[in-house]
């Protein structure tokens, strides 16, 4: 049960919320704190208490009514079992090289792990299935969609040992996991999608083709699109280890150019095949995430 009277929203702050002892611990707070916002937001008819009843539908078995609970409430229940779920989620998360790039104290994969357990935390307390998938050049770690409590742990012990990876290689992983999703489902991509923008959207429309919804979160620090080096500055690609020193202000506006076109790209191209699409730099807000998901989960019914 959440208070609200305990206003946790202080843990959307990724800053703050990596500073916490482990990833249980943060992806429950970030989950209370963003269902406090939600008293004061558009979705007041979003489940706060996270119930294992729902309302008895006439059609339910009557074995299956919580007959303790219509003592008390005068009212007919079914208990919610734990293999019973709503949509299964599948979170393909993005463990790369380039995932591991940080200009303040977050790396990009930091905040990506932050966002994939609050995702989980919140989707297995509304009895959604949840699948958890990270890769780089190939899939190195996969947990078939359970709603059961127990698998909670397992998603988040996965999280809580995250490295960044090998060379970023999207396309071809999200073509297999395609043709391995055979149920229709919600397809939630969390990366920097630093790979080939063609070829990154084909795949995901893969997925549309197999009638999945899709959520996009693009990850970014907020140096690589505001490229603000003031001196002169030797880059090294994490994953390449290719090296440029150049005075940075010489090639800034043209830099961030390219990265808004970049960006702009994939909005067009997701907005034109029905893929929800949310940008995300490190600095910001977890909230704004949740927000995402959140929309696309009301969409869905």
């Amino acid at each position: 049960m959440i208070n609200p009277a305990v206003d946790n929203r202080k843990y959307l702050d990724p800053e703050i919320i990596s500073k916490l002892d482990n990833m249980s611990l943060r992806a429950r707070l970030v989950v209370e704190g963003f269902i406090i916002g939600l008293h004061k937001s558009p979705y007041h008819g979003f489940s706060v208490e996270f119930a294992e009843h729902r309302p008895y539908i006439p059609g339910d078995e009557i074995k299956h009514i919580d007959w303790k609970l219509y003592g008390r409430v005068d009212r007919y229940y079914i208990k919610q079992f734990e293999e019973e779920t709503n949509l299964k989620s599948y979170i393909l998360l993005d463990k790369s090289g380039s995932m591991g790039y940080k200009s303040g104290n977050i790396t990009k994969l930091a905040y990506a792990s932050y966002l994939s357990a609050a995702l989980g935390y919140l989707m297995l307390k509304q009895q959604d299935a949840v699948s958890l998938t990270m890769f780089d050049s190939e899939v190195r770690f996969y947990l078939p969609p359970f709603a059961k409590k127990s698998h909670l742990n397992l998603v988040l012990s996965a999280l809580e040992s995250i490295l960044p990876g090998e060379e970023t290689d999207i396309a071809p992983l999200l073509h297999e996991m395609a043709e391995k999703i055979r149920k229709r489902g919600l397809i939630i991509l969390i990366s920097d999608l630093l790979d080939e923008p063609d070829k990154v959207i084909n795949a995901l429309k893969h997925f549309r083709h197999k009638r999945h919804e899709v959520i996009l979160f693009q990850i970014l620090d907020p140096q690589e699109m505001k490229f603000s080096f003031n001196r002169q500055t030797r880059f090294v690609d994490i994953e390449t280890k290719n090296e440029l020193v150049t005075e940075p202000w010489h090639i800034q506006k043209a830099y961030q150019r390219t990265v808004n076109n970049f960006i702009e790209n994939y909005k067009l191209q997701c907005r034109a095949n029905n893929i929800d699409y949310v940008l995300l730099t490190t600095d910001k807000s977890l909230d704004l995430a949740l927000t995402g998901y959140l929309n696309k989960r009301t969409r869905i019914g």
